[in-house]
């Protein structure tokens, strides 16, 4: 009966890890070879757990991990000993730890030939680590203490879709075309709460999700989103924007949904494109809004049904304003789809 029940645990491992796309003896591997300061479950043979350890240096990882988190610890260096076996390592987390960009050892990052996501918030990092392995697709440095990302940095990073870069100390010369190059498939990249005065430059054409937040820009060159035709989201809450650093047309574009300008010094609504659906203007100094102002078609060619040409807005926030309810006729005549007003 005990010789039963051993067969049949080791039956219902090798079809556990079968299913994980691992064999039996790599799984017996990775189990002699889990650290004493981590756990590896056996439910999940690709996963290594080493995080809130208080550890202050990476134990050595087994060969056949995928998953590997050091999170909330007090490591000071990515070491190539440590993780000169994790060369198939898809997800490494590094948040909250105390590693500087002299902590980063060379090679370490682009032997990871397989990381599709690497989370490195919370650190100490001055720079963007370089040689970073060209299947990333997510790289997050928030908060962090970087002013500088080197010329090249992302050269070769075709798969990267996300970027954020949000809590640092970037100013104005550090993001630039040349920084930027290589990012020719980003979706998302967040330069929200950093020391930027104009909108960032060399941004790719693909960008989806700008978040500047946070920042000292006072002004949008016309025509600057001439070169992010996909934008869908933007966001510029917090920032010194005044009426006369915004022209009027800036954000007539077709790609555009949600629009956020909270928290600034703002005293006119912008012309509103067609297509926006949710728009932020809460806590600017702005005193009045009338239809024919923001409206992005007339009224009159609107009839009394909706039709493809109808503005698409259905969400808008005038909260923190200077404005005397009601919301005037022509305004609700012109966004026919608004179920909610914040005023």
């Amino acid at each position: 009966m005990e010789l039963l029940l051993k067969l049949l645990s080791i039956w219902c491992l090798i079809g556990l890890t079968v299913s994980q796309d691992i064999t039996y003896e790599e799984h017996i591997a990775q189990i002699q070879a889990c650290p004493k300061e981590c756990r590896c479950p056996t439910n999940f043979p690709r996963a290594v757990y080493c995080d809130n350890k208080n550890l202050k240096n990476i134990p050595k990882i087994p060969p056949y991990t995928w998953y590997l988190y050091l999170q909330s610890n007090m490591i000071e260096v990515l070491s190539t000993d440590a993780l000169q076996n994790a060369t198939q390592l898809r997800w490494l987390n590094l948040n909250r730890n105390k590693i500087t960009s002299e902590g980063v050892e060379e090679g370490v990052l682009s032997a990871m030939t397989h990381l599709v996501h690497l989370y490195m918030d919370d650190n100490l990092l001055s720079s963007v680590p370089a040689q970073l392995p060209a299947s990333l697709e997510h790289l997050r440095l928030s908060r962090n203490r970087i002013s500088k990302i080197p010329a090249g940095v992302f050269v070769g990073l075709d798969k990267l879709t996300l970027l954020d870069l949000q809590g640092n100390k970037l100013m104005d010369d550090a993001v630039t075309e040349v920084s930027l190059k290589g990012l020719n498939n980003l979706v998302q990249i967040n330069l929200a709460k950093n020391q930027l005065s104009t909108m960032p430059l060399g941004l790719p054409p693909s960008t989806t999700q700008l978040f500047l937040d946070g920042n000292n820009i006072e002004k949008i060159p016309a025509g600057y989103f001439k070169g992010l035709p996909k934008v869908a989201f933007l966001r510029l809450n917090h920032n010194k924007l005044a009426s006369s650093g915004v022209p009027k047309n800036v954000f007539n574009i077709s790609s555009i949904l949600d629009l956020q300008l909270s928290h600034n010094q703002l005293t006119d609504v912008p012309l509103i494109p067609s297509g926006l659906e949710h728009l932020h203007l809460d806590h600017n100094k702005i005193k009045t809004v009338s239809g024919s102002g923001v409206c992005p078609v007339s009224v009159e060619d609107l009839g009394d049904s909706l039709n493809e040409s109808a503005p698409r807005l259905r969400y808008l926030r005038l909260d923190g304003n200077e404005i005397q309810p009601p919301i005037p006729r022509d305004v609700i005549m012109c966004f026919r789809l608004l179920r909610s007003i914040v005023i």
